[in-house]
């Protein structure tokens, strides 16, 4: 029998690390090559991961609710096939090379910094963390990004100027003005940022699950990256729900699967997109990216976590395919069946916040595009229409944007543009296929 690893898959092309949220075998299983043997978590998708070989499964390296960087072994298994004494030294050997790259002295050496995933070498210089004083919970003490998310929320962020030597310049010149300024920069009172939240008789503990902590972590990363701005109109959709509810009995029999409205507002963004690609941007840095594509995220939620699946090419499907994708992508996302590649390339959302009754909210953007639009419920109320009062089905939109990218004159003309093609929707104007 020859011993051989499974490692930590890549499940997206800027992943650079996964959490092993559940292990679907245990030690001494029989699986066959391709049988999933664990479900991961990463800031982009939670994915089940297939084994690469047909065998036993001999030891399992990742525990539940730890991260590993893309490439180091999570288990090992027993393939049939002779297995010499040099392969076998050679199984053996990382185990042996584990334990040299744990231990804490060479972590603080220069050459160790080839050893930090180009995220994490982005956030410590993001955030001047000085990475000699951070400990990684990774393979080996090896620092993860998620080490350092978890330092920026709660505040308490190791700096340069904090190593021993600093602190031992500062206590040499205490009698000097100077210290009495630097005070603040103490890491001391940030620490209170991390609620101290007392459980009371009866009070529920819920495990913060993997999904949850990346939504958590993206979110917290678009709040305090994006200066979010807000803004609303109101549109009369009156033709369009009317339009809708006299095709939607036979397009259902005919095609199999239900026309929504959702599907109608998707189209009308992708064609405002179009005409207005500023709004199709992200915020790069020292630089604004303006997409070519025009890639629909959708928020898709289940009973415990929220998914942003991707209509790719959305301006150059129909209502009919933007419908079929829309059914097809939140039956994944409920079956647990969503892809990465299903994830990826989104350049605007469209939030369909109407479908549990909301009327009005300003959504969080989804990191790094410049904007998201909440499709709120459709309600009938009283208008003044030509001079007298009627009773018309309207809806509210809600577009969040980021303010470094985009401005309140160009996301006015954005709104407009789509609430006229949807207060336009008819038999004539509007083709569903």
């Amino acid at each position: 029998m020859a011993i051989e690893q499974l490692t930590m898959p890549q499940l997206g092309e800027s992943v650079t690390e996964g959490t092993i949220s559940k292990w679907l075998v245990s030690v001494g299983d029989k699986v066959n090559k391709y049988d999933p043997i664990a479900e991961v978590m990463t800031d982009k998708v939670n994915a089940e991961i297939p084994s690469s070989f047909t065998g036993v499964i001999k030891e399992i390296i990742a525990k539940e609710g730890e991260t590993f960087p893309v490439g180091a072994v999570i288990c090992t298994m027993e393939v049939e096939g002779e297995a010499p004494a040099a392969e076998t030294k050679q199984a053996d050997a990382p185990k042996a090379e584990s334990t040299v790259t744990a231990a804490p002295a060479p972590k603080k050496q220069a050459g160790e910094r080839g050893r930090y995933s180009p995220a994490v070498l982005r956030l410590a210089q993001e955030h001047n963390i000085d990475l000699t004083q951070v400990q990684g919970t990774g393979v080996g003490g090896r620092i993860t990004r998620k080490d350092l998310l978890k330092l920026i929320e709660s505040g308490n962020i190791p700096t340069a100027d904090q190593t021993p030597a600093a602190q031992s310049a500062q206590a040499q010149s205490a009698a000097a003005p100077v210290p009495k300024a630097e005070a603040p920069v103490q890491a001391a009172p940030k620490q209170q940022a991390i609620p101290n939240v007392p459980v009371q008789a009866g009070d529920i503990e819920i495990p913060v699950t993997p999904v949850r902590k990346a939504i958590a972590t993206n979110m917290l990363r678009s709040k305090h990256e994006a200066p979010h701005a807000w803004t609303m109109v109101e549109v009369d959709v009156t033709n369009l729900v009317a339009y809708r509810d006299s095709i939607k009995d036979e397009f259902k029999k005919r095609e199999g699967f239900n026309l929504t409205y959702f599907a109608f507002f998707v189209k009308a963004v992708a064609q405002a997109l179009k005409e207005f690609p500023q709004i199709n941007s992200m915020w790069a840095g020292d630089k604004i990216v303006q997409k070519k594509d025009i890639n629909i995220s959708i928020a898709v939620a289940t009973d415990d976590a929220l998914f942003v699946p991707v209509i790719k090419h959305a301006d150059e499907k129909s209502i009919k395919g933007i419908a079929r994708e829309i059914a097809e992508l939140a039956a994944k996302v409920r079956a647990g069946k969503l892809r990465p590649e299903d994830m990826q390339g989104g350049t605007f959302t469209v939030n369909n916040t109407g479908s549990f009754g909301s009327v009005q909210s300003m959504g969080i953007i989804n990191y790094p595009q410049a904007a998201i639009l909440q499709v709120e419920s459709i309600v009938k109320r009283p208008v003044v229409k030509d001079g007298m009062i009627a009773i018309r089905d309207m809806v509210n939109l809600c577009l969040s944007l980021d303010h470094r990218v985009l401005d309140g004159l160009i996301c006015g003309r954005f709104l407009a543009r789509v609430k006229e093609i949807l207060e336009n929707v008819s038999k004539d104007n509007t083709p569903i296929y």
